[in-house]
Order: C-alpha cells, then structure tokens, then sequence
C-alpha cells in the first residue's frame, strides 16, 4: 500500500493514478481524512443524467402542489420556518 499526501498526490497525479490503475492500492491522506484511489470501470460509471426529464418532472410536481396544496417536494414556507427555528430544541 502507498500512502501519499495530497501536496505529493497533486504534484505526481499520473504516477499515482497509473499505479491504481496496476492494481497497487494508493491511500491519499489529508486533514480531512483519507482516501483510497479505485479505478472504476465503464460499466460502473453513473449513467447521463436526464437533465430535461428532471426539470420537466419539477415542473409537474410544482404544478401539483399549486393546483392542490398537495407535495411529496414542495411545503408551505410557514412550515420549513418553524421547523428551522424548533430545530436547535
């Protein structure tokens, strides 16, 4: 295992990711903690977002909650700022 900070992570990133590449487990440490660097592979990658659909299913929700006061997203601003304020109780 390597272990190397992230001022020497960032100055040799090529050395350290080909390494993780080759199946050598590198471990970045940092005030906030550490971190192992893992490869991942194409079939893993998160896939496109449909930023269209998103915004069109916001829109509907929006709409719903207009038309009947009704959300599962969407509350009255009454109701965030009361939970705001009783939240430190």
């Amino acid at each position: 295992m390597t272990i190397v900070s992230t001022r020497d992570f960032r100055a040799n990133q090529g050395k350290y990711l080909s390494m993780a590449l080759e199946g050598h487990d590198v471990v970045l440490r940092s005030r906030r903690g550490s971190f192992r660097l893992t490869p991942i592979e194409d079939e893993e990658e998160q896939p496109k977002r449909d930023v269209t659909a998103e915004i069109c299913r916001g829109m509907k929700e929006w709409k719903k909650y207009l038309e009947t006061g009704e959300s599962d997203y969407f509350r009255p601003a009454e109701e965030l700022l009361y939970e705001l304020q009783n939240s430190d109780k």
